[in-house]
């Protein structure tokens, strides 16, 4: 077998790929030579230039809505072929609005209705190539979150939309699989991360002692789209520095 990660001559979407962990999982496929497409909310991609942790360079931009289903299912791709999907997109909802049913409906909208729409969407794409869908989810999937009960069961819905997809497109040649980060600093994490005070506490119930980076996570993405993951199939990948142990 060959080690070495290479995706020259293929195609990968993020969705999700402007910030945090999905921008630095679309840079990093960049890197490995794959020609990179990127999802975001806004109109065009100079509005991300005041996010700090956004760079947009060698990337192909478009802006989607994923909580609209119906758009989703009317994109037509600028692309021929599809190896490497990767849905990254998310949302959390501070004060308790995640208590009120408008709340609860928009978080799972995005962050587990939108995956279904995205993978049905790429599937035959992905088939075609032998591709690799690679869903991110939390580790929030594997235990309670006291505010955030859509968050929490948007990320256990993840996780078991990717047992399933696993099983039942292997079989169609594409390989499904997940990523469940625990705490890295992003703009979702920023209540906690950018509070000493929390992110003191956070950092106490993680064996290594800090938190993870996006970049960590693109690493993982890049592993399991590689062939290097070849026989990985339906499994969420819990990289939290070992705090959930």
């Amino acid at each position: 077998m060959d080690y070495t990660i290479d995706f020259e001559g293929k195609t990968a979407l993020v969705v999700g790929g402007t910030s945090g962990i999905g921008n630095a999982t679309a840079q990093a496929f960049r890197s490995k030579g794959a020609d990179v497409f990127i999802w975001g909310t806004r109109p065009a991609p100079t509005d991300y230039d005041d996010e700090p942790t956004s760079d947009l360079k060698g990337l192909h931009y478009e802006c989607m809505d994923v909580s609209q289903s119906a758009k989703v299912e009317a994109y037509a791709p600028p692309f021929s072929k599809l190896d490497i999907l990767v849905l990254c997109q998310g949302l959390v909802l501070y004060g308790r609005k995640e208590f009120e049913i408008d709340g609860f409906r928009s978080v799972l909208d995005v962050n587990l209705t939108s995956l279904m729409s995205c993978a049905m969407k790429f599937r035959e794409q992905l088939a075609q190539n032998g591709g690799s869908l690679i869903i991110v989810s939390s580790s929030a999937a594997f235990h309670a979150t006291r505010g955030n009960p859509a968050y929490n069961a948007s990320k256990a819905g993840a996780l078991g939309l990717t047992r399933t997809l696993g099983q039942a497109w292997a079989a169609d040649g594409i390989r499904v699989n997940g990523i469940a980060p625990g705490f890295v600093p992003t703009r979702m994490t920023r209540v906690t991360t950018e509070n000493e005070s929390r992110a003191e506490a956070a950092k106490s119930n993680i064996p290594l002692g800090r938190f993870g980076t996006p970049e960590e996570m693109a690493a993982i993405a890049l592993f399991l789209a590689s062939p290097m993951g070849g026989y990985i199939v339906g499994q969420t990948l819990l990289a939290d520095g070992g705090m959930l142990l």
